[in-house]
């Protein structure tokens, strides 16, 4: 039995590879790592931009980077012209012993207000070093936008996975393999199981590789596969009946694409809504895999409370399945 189920993820395996859209959703994970890698910005990243002459005071361009990015020009006319560019730029010009500061004018007034503050605190000559205030943490150390694009990216993994299953059972059904399965030696538990394993691949395989790249090595990576492992179940099920009731490609991933409504609203009701409205979502998996991943990611995360949100996320599949099984074995005997 085990014997004829990794055959079967084998054959799927090398199909897959070498099957444009099929090697497309293998890389896609890699692609969401790398891509969030590059453009998420750091917590510590500061958003104000100051623009100076190069033959202004070094010191001063040195003091002022503890507040803000300082880009240097080498003369007027191209300082000029990044000022006057879309983004709220901002120069501190120099002269002689005075300064004044140039601006577009559309600035918003508290981009006006920090550069004042910056440019009176380098001609009172005061350091960052002697401040009385005391900083207080609340641990956050990564970027809450990187952190929220690394958890919806695990969840599209958990859709992809299910979107090749459909596509692998379309692929059987134009080469009128899937009914041959009643006369074969597997039985269908058997070959669903095997059809399964590509999508548990994908999940799991293109989970630890978006985490690690993203820079998250230090999670819980045995709570990350069981939260990823837990919601790949209901879209191997969705994908099953997507792929048994579609003749082709585009059609199955059509279908499969109707998981990213879910998705979005679980990502909606924990990033924008109160804790009491949040109940009225409480029936989508997908806001549990949700929050759970973000508990991982912060790495606030407990056994207890991420093996919760699991067995939650288990029962609302375990009954899409039993609604949604009739249609796979009917499918599966056609």
């Amino acid at each position: 039995m085990l014997k004829k189920i990794w055959t079967i993820f084998m054959r799927d395996l090398k199909v897959n590879t070498r099957d444009f859209i099929a090697l497309y959703i293998l890389v896609v994970p890699v692609v969401f790592g790398f891509g969030i890698q590059a453009l998420a910005p750091s917590v510590n990243d500061t958003t104000v931009r100051l623009a100076m002459l190069e033959s202004d005071n070094p010191a001063k361009a040195e003091y002022l980077e503890q507040f803000a990015k300082v880009e240097v020009f080498a003369d007027m006319e191209d300082l000029t012209a990044r000022v006057e560019k879309r983004d709220n730029i901002v120069a501190i010009i120099s002269e002689g012993d005075s300064s004044y500061i140039l601006t577009q004018g559309n600035e918003p007034e508290s981009v006006m207000d920090f550069a004042k503050l910056v440019n009176s605190f380098y001609e009172l000559e005061l350091d960052v070093d002697e401040t009385t205030a005391k900083f207080e943490s609340f641990g956050r150390t990564e970027s809450p936008l990187k952190k929220m694009l690394v958890n919806i990216s695990l969840l599209f993994t958990s859709v992809l996975a299910g979107m090749m299953i459909s596509l692998n059972i379309v692929e059987e059904k134009m080469d009128n393999t899937v009914s041959a399965i009643n006369v074969s030696p597997i039985s269908r538990v058997g070959f669903i199981l095997g059809k399964s394993m590509m999508g548990m691949f994908l999940a799991i395989y293109g989970s630890v590789a978006l985490v690690w790249i993203t820079g998250y090595q230090n999670v819980n990576f045995g709570q990350m596969l069981l939260a990823i492992g837990s919601i790949t179940l209901l879209s191997l099920v969705v994908g099953f009946i997507q792929g048994i009731a579609n003749d082709d490609v585009m059609n199955a991933g059509a279908g499969m694409k109707m998981m990213f409504l879910p998705v979005a609203a679980a990502v909606a009701a924990v990033e924008l809504l109160s804790d009491k409205w949040q109940i009225l979502f409480y029936w989508v998996p997908f806001y549990w895999s949700y929050k759970g991943n973000e508990a991982i990611l912060s790495s606030t995360s407990t056994w207890p409370q991420i093996i919760g949100y699991s067995a939650i996320v288990l029962a609302l599949s375990s009954v899409v399945y039993y609604l949604l099984a009739p249609k796979i074995q009917k499918g599966l005997s056609a």
